[in-house]
Formats: C-alpha cells, sequence, structure tokens
C-alpha cells in the first residue's frame, strides 16, 4: 500500500495537488513570482503533523469516554537561516478546555500519540527535535522543550 498524489503546475508558482481526491492550491508570495492563492508548502508539514496527532487524541478520547469541551493546537517550526531552508525543531503546544477530571486522559492521549501512534511525528523526530506541551484549562501541565534541547546541548 502506498499513498500517492498528483500535482499539476498552474502557471507562476502554483501548483494545485489533488490529494484524496481534494484539491489544495500551493503558491508563492507575489515577491518571489507567486499570486499568493495559496500557502507555500513547507508549513503542509505542520499541518500534517498537527491532523496526525490531533486525530489520534481525538480518537483515544473519544474511545475513553472523556469528553473535553475544546480542543486545539499550534504547531511551530523553526527554521534555518542558510539554505536548503528547512525545519530545525518543531513544537507542539495543545491546548484543552473542559471538565478537571479528564485533565489526565487528555496527557495520556497526548502521550500515547506522540510515543505510540502518530506516524508523521516518529518520521520527522528522526530529522529533528519535535517537543510538545499540553495545556489544560489554561494551565501548562507538561512541557518536554527544555529537556530536549538540554540534551542536544
Amino acid at each position: 500500500m502506498a499513498h500517492e498524489v498528483e500535482v499539476q503546475w498552474m502557471g507562476k508558482m502554483q501548483f494545485n495537488a489533488l490529494v484524496n481526491g481534494h484539491t489544495v492550491i500551493m503558491d508563492g508570495p507575489e515577491k518571489v513570482g507567486g499570486e499568493d492563492n495559496g500557502p507555500i508548502p513547507k508549513p503542509f508539514v505542520l499541518t500534517a503533523l498537527a491532523g496526525c496527532t490531533g486525530m489520534d487524541v481525538a480518537a483515544i478520547l473519544r474511545k475513553a469516554q472523556k469528553e473535553v469541551n475544546d480542543f486545539d493546537m499550534k504547531v511551530t517550526g523553526e527554521i534555518s537561516k542558510t539554505v536548503p531552508i528547512q525545519y530545525t525543531s518543531i513544537h507542539i503546544t495543545y491546548d484543552f478546555k473542559g471538565p478537571e477530571e479528564n485533565k489526565e486522559a487528555a496527557m495520556k492521549a497526548v502521550t500515547d500519540s506522540q510515543e505510540k501512534y502518530c506516524g508523521v511525528s516518529s518520521m520527522l523526530k528522526k530529522a529533528m527535535p519535535v517537543t510538545w506541551e499540553v495545556n489544560y484549562n489554561g494551565v501548562q501541565v507538561f512541557n518536554n522543550k527544555e529537556e530536549e534541547i538540554a540534551e542536544l546541548a
């Protein structure tokens, strides 16, 4: 089994990708000859990571019957200063709002996603540090960013 996307050049800097029957537009900003009709390609790596781990967490919480009211993520990729421009590290912030008694379940779901299930995270961790933090009802309950950076020093 394999995943496959088809990509068509639409002129200038725009490419349209057909992903599982859905069209995704990529384009460059005007300063590089594009028309800014879509995002540049690199942030799709961050999007794939968020989607992968987010779906894991949602499925784990649903299976455990531990509901949360809100669940948002922010994924930040630090980029290199020299070419090829690439991500040098990625940090995910998971923000949950919900009943206090489901805080541990949310934390476990994130840990299971990051340590067992998320294939995108697993791939990216082979190339760079991928760290994460968990906030529940506005209070940080986990953050391994400093630990990972200390291990690399």
